[in-house]
């Protein structure tokens, strides 16, 4: 199944977009320069999208346009306390190069997921490795271009 789709948060903010110019509007192409915008073409049942994603283009035919509302259950779950890890800054700062990570800098672990700095000291750092979308319920406007 190939879609067009748009992301959106409940206050209508777009995280995501396969249209360039929807992208452009949201400000998205400046955080992504490299980023090319182009239809998806999903295997449905191959879980390559989240499981509310999935349930909801079962049955959609091309040329049908709809809107999934995916609680986050469906989508990226709730924020968990277990995904918040603690660092010694000194050995932090040693895997970094020398530098000291900043709040609000992001930092990718060997399994390459990405966590979010949310505490620095002299002694710790704690990383948020939550999901960005963990606790949000998400809004997706998809256009069905083609059934395979």
């Amino acid at each position: 199944m190939t879609l067009e789709y748009t992301g959106r948060l409940d206050d209508e903010t777009v995280f995501d977009t396969s249209r360039e110019s929807v992208a452009e509007e949201a400000g998205l192409t400046e955080a992504q320069p490299d980023r090319e915008y182009a239809p998806l073409t999903v295997d449905v049942g191959d879980e390559q999208v989240i499981e509310g994603m999935e349930e909801g283009l079962i049955g959609l035919e091309a040329g049908e346009t709809e809107t999934l509302t995916i609680p986050p259950e469906k989508a990226y779950g709730e924020p968990s306390d277990d995904r918040v890890q603690e660092f010694e800054t000194e050995e932090l700062r040693e895997m970094l190069g020398g530098q000291t990570p900043e709040e609000g800098t992001y930092l990718e672990a060997q399994n390459g997921s990405q966590g979010e700095v949310v505490h620095v000291d002299e002694d710790v750092v704690r990383v948020d490795f939550n999901p960005r979308l963990a606790g949000e319920t998400l809004k997706f406007d998809v256009e069905i271009i083609d059934v395979n």
